[in-house]
């Protein structure tokens, strides 16, 4: 059981929260509004890298998606000390996080070349993400940490940053690399001349942008991403391919699917999603790509709004994934034909059991949330203080509607991981163990040798290589193994009755 006196013990050493606390009206909601924000300078003692960003018409605080790019200069400054400035054009980026109304917008930026940021390889597009609709900001965090344990291929690499657009201190954004294709991205090969190329797909349920080409098998639709405008050769082949593999996984044996997909990764990207109840599973930003002949799933894609974070009172995409109880992916884009297979649900068991410490591990006192918590606490201050956002800023009708303090939405994502975690492993009923009733020996099957297996331990003339395990097979009428059982086991065999449940399957 998880501590009531957490935050009493291990966030009262937080002292940075108190800063948070002390900026927050007595009816909950913090003191500063967005546009309220002061301007920030950072004399403060740098945690992490800091970005600033100017752009050419100093309008970065008013951009919209609709905008488009625009000239901007950058400085990457990590914590070592060392600076990276270049030029580069910045955009907004995003869907929903971009409407409007959404004042703390994500951005991509490009550069000319590929540049090396902050050690995480070389590329020219990168993506600052707001997790504006996640009052812990760290969904995202644990959603990628996740998906590098559990070996997702391609896992993007991150950062937690500060960003100033244009002097203004916009709080703690993540950096990200895209999932795009390149050797330090997804790597793929786009441009092979031996008519077998690869690609990448998010599928993408119903959104139009018009610089964009989509495809549609069996009802799934998925917009291309990588190459990003395929000809008309490149799309047949690639509707054609999915056309295959969405047959095949419907349609063919678990051989034949194997042929077409990587099992494993398919197993891994759904159980890190069916863990956070991804609210966008079927919507959109979720990818496969395609390599060496099969595809892949992954890599995994905005969490913000996931793992308890939606709306319990909205009814549509959503529904379900606030309750930490519950399966939600398993009828959703490919895994709706891919998860009717028993053979798959023993792949995602199998990995669940591999990597269960890990899950354990996630909202357990002193475990990964609270590490990362101690970890970025005055990161998440200066954003709610200094930047001036609002931790229970309500943000749009698909958001759970955030509690008043920050302790509160964190003590409501640790919780809400625990309790998943607790539903999935009973659900999967990952450790229990499948025995035979009366199967004293152990070797499959209830016969005489069983009654007389039991009258011997019990007169102590055979050595049991595990006890434990025989007398939870021989102690049939659950009162402590003894001739009782070895009658009961006769009384079975001689079809004088069976009270006891003899010869059934049953899981401990």
């Amino acid at each position: 059981m998880r501590k009531k006196s957490y935050f009493r013990g291990i966030l009262a050493a937080f002292t940075c929260l108190a800063v948070i606390a002390s900026c927050v009206c007595s009816s909950g909601f913090a003191a500063f509004a967005a546009d309220e924000a002061p301007a920030a300078s950072s004399d403060w003692e740098m945690t992490v890298p800091q970005i600033r960003i100017t752009t050419e018409n100093g309008n970065g605080n008013e951009l919209q998606k609709e905008d488009g790019y625009q000239n901007a200069s950058i400085s990457i400054t990590d914590t070592d000390g060392t600076v990276l400035e270049d030029d580069c054009t910045i955009k907004v980026r995003g869907n929903t996080t971009a409407l409007s109304w959404i004042t703390k917008k994500g951005f991509n930026f490009k550069f000319s070349k590929k540049q090396d940021v902050l050690g995480m390889g070389k590329g020219k597009k990168w993506a600052l993400v707001a997790n504006v609709f996640d009052p812990t900001l760290l969904r995202n965090y644990l959603a990628f940490s996740l998906g590098r344990e559990l070996g997702l291929e391609y896992t993007s690499d991150f950062k937690i940053v500060e960003m100033w657009m244009d002097g203004s201190f916009r709080g703690c954004y993540m950096l990200f690399e895209p999932v795009q294709e390149g050797k330090d991205r997804v790597d793929i090969d786009i441009e092979s001349n031996d008519g077998k190329k690869d690609f990448l797909l998010e599928y993408e349920s119903k959104r139009v942008e018009d610089d964009k080409t989509y495809l549609t098998v069996d009802g799934l639709r998925f917009m291309c991403s990588e190459p990003e405008e395929p000809n008309e050769e490149q799309l047949a082949y690639m509707t054609e391919t999915m056309q295959d593999i969405v047959t095949t996984i419907r349609k063919g044996t678990q051989e034949q699917i194997a042929e077409k997909i990587d099992v494993p990764s398919f197993a891994k990207f759904y159980l890190l999603n069916e863990f956070f109840k991804t609210f966008d599973f079927d919507v959109t930003s979720v990818f496969f790509y395609y390599k060496d002949g099969k595809l892949y799933a992954g890599p995994p894609w905005d969490y913000d709004l996931s793992s308890g974070n939606g709306n319990p009172e909205y009814s549509s995409r959503g529904e379900g994934t606030h309750n930490p109880e519950g399966i939600f992916c398993k009828k959703k884009n490919i895994f709706r034909y891919l998860c009717v297979y028993d053979w798959f649900t023993e792949e995602v068991k199998s990995v669940y059991r591999e990597h269960h410490g890990y899950f354990s591990n996630i909202g357990a006192d002193g475990g990964v949330l609270d590490s990362a918590l101690a970890q970025y606490s005055d990161v998440f201050a200066r954003n709610f203080n200094e930047a001036g956002w609002r931790v229970s800023r309500w943000w749009i009708n698909i958001q759970m509607r955030p509690l008043g303090t920050y302790e509160q939405n964190f003590e409501f994502f640790k919780s809400w991981c625990v309790q998943r975690n607790d539903w999935l492993t009973e659900y999967y009923r990952l450790f229990e163990r499948e025995y035979i009733r009366g199967d004293a020996d152990g070797n499959g099957k209830v016969d005489v040798n069983d009654a007389t297996y039991v009258q011997r331990v019990l007169a102590e003339q055979v050595e049991v290589p595990d006890r434990e395990e025989m007398i939870l097979r021989a102690d049939v009428d659950g009162n402590g193994l003894s001739v009782d059982d070895a009658t009961a086991l006769q009384r079975y065999l001689a079809e004088f009755g069976n009270e006891y449940g003899i010869g059934e399957t049953v899981a401990a």
